[in-house]
């Protein structure tokens, strides 16, 4: 593609930061991991990070830590990236799909109560698209039910949520919180992800866990092979904690190239307004977004697929951002997805469409995008 959908920002501090790594003996498990892990927690001011080797073992991790297994429901969005709900089968949960608000397109606090059961052990709550869910509400629906509440900030780093002086990190708000690192994220690790903890004992079993259940209170010759509990292989690598060292102290710089770039499409978009076509929120009460993705909603009755394809066709990559989960192939079947009603999420789904969106996006890319946009919406009206 010419313009594509993302591009990670790698420096040459970065370059150099890996190479450094290369000419060590340690290639894995040592002082870059400890270094990344440190700051990781004290940019979310909590007590403990442990990275892992992507978002969705963070889930699945955080869904071990906090118990939830077989015959237990976990409340999670549709419209979300599919990891959310394989995480939850993955212990031999049950997902239960819950509706979204219409502005947010996070969990709506209402269809979150409404989807509580006698069944239900944990909130699993998206940050969608880098916006900060409604927390103040999910948490007092969690403790008036005694709920788990995990957050799935892969989406939100540097976003925050709530009123001065009490404006927090998205992260900082659940039992466990779940970040993710992949190359379209504001920040990357390659592949990689991490969970926020704030009980030192929950940061103890995710480290055994990563680690193939190891124990962490071990220690002399012999402890490689010997092995508290059933664990897996979620590691991150010294070259992978030495890129995400590097681009967490960047963080600041790349949010407000990501939040610029934002302003750029609001702007360009308004400009020449296309009847129907709906730009994501720049502000909103109480949040500030980490721009993870710029999406916008077609006109009602505008194929996206059409629009998709005729963007393709001029070279520019676009993302059909979220087939809800339970509309997948993969999951339609499953007595979760069969019984979920959630007419909003299956609605808007239809019409989002994520625009070509990085750190260095250049102004003359956006305008050809924006152009571009606008030729392929009126020519399948």
């Amino acid at each position: 593609m010419t313009i594509p959908l993302s591009s990670p920002d790698i420096t040459q501090a970065e370059i150099d930061a890996v190479t450094a790594v290369l000419r060590t003996p340690r290639l894995s498990m040592g002082p870059e991991l400890a270094s990344f892990e440190a700051a990781l927690a004290d940019y979310h001011s909590v007590p403990h990070a442990v990275c892992v080797s992507s978002g969705a073992a963070g889930l699945h991790l955080a869904l071990l830590t906090l118990g939830i297994g077989e015959g237990d429901q976990v409340i999670v969005p549709s419209f979300a990236f599919i990891a959310v709900a394989n995480a939850v089968l993955q212990v031999r949960a049950t997902p239960v799909f819950a509706e979204i608000d219409p502005v947010t397109l996070n969990l709506s606090p209402a269809g979150v109560e409404r989807a509580v059961t006698p069944r239900t052990r944990a909130i699993l709550v998206v940050h969608t698209f880098g916006v900060p869910a409604e927390m103040d509400a999910l948490q007092t629906i969690a403790r008036r039910h005694n709920l788990v509440l995990i957050e799935d900030a892969c989406e939100a780093i540097g976003a925050q949520f709530g009123d001065q002086p009490d404006l927090r990190r998205a992260g900082c708000f659940g039992h466990l919180a779940v970040l993710g690192f992949y190359p379209n994220k504001q920040l990357t690790t390659g592949e990689g992800g991490a969970v926020l903890a704030h009980d030192p004992a929950h940061a103890a079993r995710l480290r055994s866990l990563r680690n193939q259940g190891r124990s962490q209170a071990r220690s002399g010759i012999g402890d490689w092979l010997d092995h508290a509990e059933h664990g897996y292989n979620y590691r991150l690598s010294e070259l992978a904690c030495a890129l995400g060292r590097v681009q967490l102290s960047r963080i600041a710089e790349m949010l407000a190239l990501r939040q610029a770039a934002a302003e750029r499409y609001d702007a360009l978009l308004r400009d020449r307004p296309v009847s129907g076509l709906e730009l994501p929120p720049l502000t909103l009460p109480r949040r500030i977004i980490s721009w993870f993705v710029y999406v916008v909603r077609l006109p009602e009755h505008v194929d996206r697929d059409r629009v998709h394809a005729a963007l393709a066709r001029r070279g520019i990559a676009t993302g059909r951002y979220f087939a809800p989960i339970h509309l997948q192939p993969a999951w339609r079947r499953h007595p979760s997805a069969v019984v979920a009603t959630l007419p909003l999420t299956e609605s808007i789904s239809r019409r989002t469409l994520a625009l070509p969106f990085f750190n260095r996006i250049a102004a003359s890319q956006q305008e050809e995008v924006a152009g571009a946009l606008r030729d392929a919406i009126r020519s399948v009206i």
